[in-house]
């Protein structure tokens, strides 16, 4: 009996780490003309449909008697209390009572994710549905459809998922998004496609110190040097000690991110130059920002403990009033804190600050935005026995009953119809256990991170007070012209590039806090850029414009 149909053996005990499992998926073999199909995939949809029916049932249900699907995807760690599985979530309960159809979800185990996904997918034993960033996949879903593991949805979404159809109709650019090159649709995506959608984070400033100090919120690189030695040496907690932090910025947003270094018009990653691909730690321009980082720090505006501050600790610090500018989200950053902090000090005031540039006036470039597809998909195994039935259960999600069901959850219960409008109860909105507003509706509906279109009625919501509105709107201003799209790598050009960019990354991120904190003079910087040479990056950057060349012509 295949494991996936040993509904009670506990997922931890289905898999085992596998340290080289990555690499074997990136190396399966596979059709060569890359097609997705191969011995024992899934039959076509005209030979699946004489073998199921594809007819929906009279009631309104896809299947006439009880269908059970297995379906691989991780649980989110931000959920209720006894929340063990998204069969306790109500809008899957409530999308089995409509279609007939049960999924027997299969979680791996928390921090053990990776690992049990990819010892899945070398062992070829899968289950019906596989839930992933297909972004992450060794070749991404080009190289899983490649390998057989998955089957190609082009047709099967033409005869039997209209709500998706008609959206991709509607959208060239989201069906330009979730193909590969050649055109094959591998997943039931997870779409943004809306900028307030696609943007939730970035720079947040303590409006309450500005405002006790005569200070406006900071637009420039000088303009932000100057609230923050204000912050460092003006005392704005009021506590009589200089214990302030003026800027604390996560390491990854600091060192990858883009808060404070798309002022000089680059990442310090892969971004666009007129359409040529760069890769910004070879610039002259990151040379600058980190001797302006390397300032910064050496007059104490940049938490010294920055690169060892975890989300907790950073918690602590801005909730204990040390904090003076950090990087947040809109929901989980600016509206967790203004909530924590409405009691202990009412006059704790975070709002948004505009992605800096170098000149007053000019256009911030590269702020964060995300692709309306990063990635993430249900895309059906070739184990499943059942494609069209999975492909119209999956589909439902996309029609207005779907979306509706998986962006608010259940009418009466998470959501009430205000004006035409589906509205929040308080249970969401103001639990009476403290939960926060995301916490809160996984126990109805998930609208974050699932296949699934994202209605930007969820958003509204959660950025409904006054400084997250605002945030978005100064988040969103940035052009991002120079943001490279989600590209497809082929087998061999993924195995080159993740061998140059695993060492080029754990260099390029030492060197940092190296160059940061004093420990490597900024002068060396021509020797880091000739070690990034000699690691061979430039065949990452060529790696990186074929693919995007690709991209274009999809």
């Amino acid at each position: 009996m295949s494991k996936w149909n040993q509904a009670k053996r506990p997922i931890i005990g289905v898999f085992m780490t596998a340290a080289l499992a990555a690499g074997v998926i990136g190396c399966s073999g596979g059709s060569k003309e890359g097609n997705g199909t191969s011995p024992g995939a899934a039959a076509s949809p005209s030979a699946a449909a004489s073998a199921t029916g594809s007819a929906a049932q009279a009631n309104g249900k896809i299947v006439s008697s009880p269908l059970t699907l297995t379906y691989f995807v991780q649980l989110s760690a931000s959920r209720p209390s006894g929340m063990n599985s998204l069969n306790d979530m109500e809008a899957y309960k409530e999308l089995e009572k409509i279609t007939g159809i049960h999924a027997d979800f299969k979680h791996p185990a928390s921090g053990q994710e990776s690992n049990q996904f990819n010892l899945m997918m070398s062992s070829a034993d899968y289950p019906d549905v596989i839930e992933w960033n297909w972004n992450a996949y060794p070749g991404g879903g080009r190289a899983a459809l490649d390998s057989g593991a998955i089957i190609k949805l082009n047709d099967y979404i033409d005869k039997y998922a209209p709500n998706l159809k008609k959206i991709l109709t509607d959208n060239p650019e989201i069906r330009k998004q979730i193909s590969t090159d050649n055109g094959d649709i591998y997943s039931f995506p997870f779409l943004r496609n809306a900028p307030t959608l696609q943007t939730y984070f970035g720079l947040g400033i303590r409006k309450d110190w500005l405002d006790k100090l005569g200070l406006q919120v900071p637009t420039t690189i000088d303009e932000w040097h100057t609230v923050l030695k204000a912050f460092k040496e003006k005392d704005p907690n009021g506590n009589g000690k200089t214990d302030e932090l003026p800027l604390l910025l996560n390491k990854g947003t600091f060192n990858w991110g883009n808060p404070i270094i798309n002022a000089w018009g680059i990442r310090n990653d892969f971004y666009l130059d007129n359409g040529k691909v760069q890769y910004g730690a070879l610039t002259p321009q990151y040379k600058e920002f980190l001797a302006t980082m390397r300032t910064w720090y050496k007059e104490g505006l940049i938490d010294p403990d920055y690169a060892a501050t975890d989300a907790k600790q950073k918690t602590a610090k801005v909730t204990g009033e040390l904090v003076g500018a950090m990087d947040v989200t809109v929901g989980g950053g600016i509206g967790s804190f203004m909530n924590a902090m409405k009691d202990k000090n009412p006059a704790f005031n975070l709002v948004g600050a505009p992605y800096p540039t170098l000149k007053k006036g000019d256009k911030p470039v590269l702020g964060q935005m995300e692709p309306i597809f990063n990635g993430l998909g249900a895309a059906i195994s070739k184990k499943n026995k059942n494609v069209i039935e999975t492909v119209k259960w999956l589909d439902y999600k996309y029609g207005e009953a779907g979306s509706m069901l998986f962006n608010f959850g259940v009418e009466g219960k998470s959501y009430t119809m205000v004006n035409g409008y589906p509205t929040y109860t308080d249970d969401v909105m103001k639990n009476k256990d403290g939960l926060a507003f995301g916490v809160a509706l996984t126990k109805y509906a998930i609208p974050f991170g699932a296949p699934i279109s994202q209605d930007t009625r969820y958003m509204d919501q959660n950025a409904s007070m006054p400084q997250q509105k605002e945030a978005l709107k100064l988040w969103t201003q940035p052009d991002n012209k120079g943001w490279l799209p989600t590209l497809s790598l082929t087998t061999d050009e993924a195995s080159k590039f993740a061998t140059i960019m695993n060492d080029v990354k754990t260099y390029n991120d030492e060197m940092f806090d190296k160059f940061i904190m004093g420990a490597e003079p900024i002068d060396n910087f021509d020797k880091f850029v000739d070690k990034l040479n000699k690691m061979n990056v430039a065949e990452a950057i060529k790696i990186e414009q074929a693919a995007y060349d690709r991209y274009l012509k999809r």
